[in-house]
């Protein structure tokens, strides 16, 4: 296992999922959004490792991929290759490998974009199933930066356990996590160090990862502005129209339905966006259920970067705290899903209907959830809501939600006498 001097590693969830994987697959594929921390954890689990992004070493690494593949790949197990899209010709490379070794934990692949140009797909003839697992990694939720008591579990929720925890977070210290987002390079310093990390990944997308995903080059700002207007629509279903009329307002005429279609391509195959898909119960209702994706960032301190705002810009706008705070929530909601091997959706209906969340297990079981800062007559309603929706559910074709939970900003963690958990988000863990 690779490690440094005098480095301090701070202990990710990702980690017994991933050598859960190297365990039962011969190469496993790690994605996610650049600094989440994939090369540093990637790199805990490894025994050797190529950065394929390295300028002093790349043009030599990529041609030797290329031209002698078995001699390149011919490195300690799990061999680490960073950013394996910098030589596609790889991903088939790896793939026959696997075959002929036949033993698993060979190789780690990481990579913050995709190919996506023709050329490059055109190297890739196979999928890789059976021989490489793909695992999605995000940056740091709160228990994992040491923001989260972890008082409160999921899984304990899910079982029908009572909770009761209390919470020292405050409702300035959430503007602040929201702003800081879960960057590994903005844990443990200076507040305003911390809050330059979601700054200068956006700034990076803009100058440079957008033109190398495939982007028109000499983009720039058009790119940020695209990014200002998702972020002002962000936890809304807002449609592709309503953005291109908000990026129109902002100075962009020319800003059409392709133009969105290929830009939006490029930031979401960088996991710069991650939007939440609609769950389709079976309810006793005549209400339609409704299909479009809630627009969210992989992390919320991206469109907090991207509309230049701060914490305290925050505390002075409680509607905007509040989208971005469902932001904040969902970041989280789905890491721990992910770790409990299941997935996040969202619901809402013709008849006004919704749950901000909805966490379904492989198992089957599933949890509604709702975000609200925490005033009670919020909760109340967050309440009445949740049980609603889970009597609309049609029990003979499917069962009935494990637990309803509202997430919450305040102080207490309590089961509710009609059953409904309220959590503060900074007492939970998977």
């Amino acid at each position: 296992m690779i490690n440094e001097v005098g480095f301090t590693y701070l202990n990710r969830i990702f980690d017994g999922l991933l050598e859960k994987k190297l365990n039962s697959s011969g190469a496993v594929l790690v994605e996610g959004p650049k600094w989440c921390g994939k090369s540093t954890t990637c790199k805990m689990h490894a025994n050797s490792v190529v950065y394929l992004q390295n300028p002093l070493t790349r043009s030599q690494d990529i041609a030797l991929a290329y031209n002698a593949p078995d001699v390149f790949l011919n490195r300690e197990p799990p061999f680490l290759i960073d950013e394996w899209q910098e030589a596609p010709i790889l991903w088939d490379s790896i793939r026959f490998e696997v075959d002929k070794r036949r033993s698993f934990g060979q190789f780690i692949l990481t990579g913050s974009a995709t190919p996506l140009d023709s050329k490059q797909k055109e190297e890739i003839k196979h999928s890789g199933i059976g021989r490489i697992a793909k695992i999605r990694m995000w940056t740091m939720s709160l228990y994992e930066s040491g923001d989260s008591s972890g008082s409160v579990s999921l899984s304990d929720m899910f079982s029908g356990e009572n909770i009761g925890a209390i919470c020292e977070k405050s409702l300035a210290d959430y503007a602040y996590l929201t702003c800081r987002g879960g960057w590994p390079m903005s844990i443990g310093v200076d507040h305003n160090i911390s809050l330059e990390q979601a700054v200068n990944y956006v700034d990076e997308i803009v100058s440079t990862d957008f033109v190398r995903a495939g982007g028109p080059a000499n983009k720039g700002e058009r790119v940020r502005h695209l990014m200002a207007s998702y972020a002002r629509n962000i936890s809304t279903p807002a449609s592709k129209a309503l953005i291109i009329r908000d990026m129109k307002r902002s100075g962009e005429e020319r800003f059409d339905d392709e133009t969105f279609t290929s830009y939006y391509s490029v930031l979401n195959n960088l996991f710069v966006f991650e939007e939440l898909e609609a769950w389709n119960p079976n309810i006793r209702s005549k209400a339609r259920v409704q299909s479009a994706r809630i627009r969210h960032f992989t992390d919320p301190s991206i469109a907090a970067a991207s509309l230049g705002i701060g914490p305290n810009d925050l505390m002075a706008d409680l509607k905007s705290f509040g989208l971005l705070f469902e932001s904040l929530c969902i970041r989280d909601l789905r890491i721990y899903a992910y770790s409990l091997n299941g997935k996040l959706f969202h619901y809402r209906d013709s008849n006004g209907l919704e749950a901000d969340a909805v966490i379904h297990l492989k198992d089957g079981r599933y949890a509604l959830v709702e975000v609200k800062f925490g005033r009670q007559e919020d909760i109340d309603t967050a309440a009445s809501h949740l049980l609603k929706l889970a009597n609309l559910i049609d029990t003979d074709s499917m069962s009935a939600p494990s637990c309803l939970i509202i997430i919450t900003a305040q102080k207490t963690a309590y089961r509710r006498p009609d059953g409904v958990y309220v959590v503060p988000l900074a007492c939970l863990k998977p």
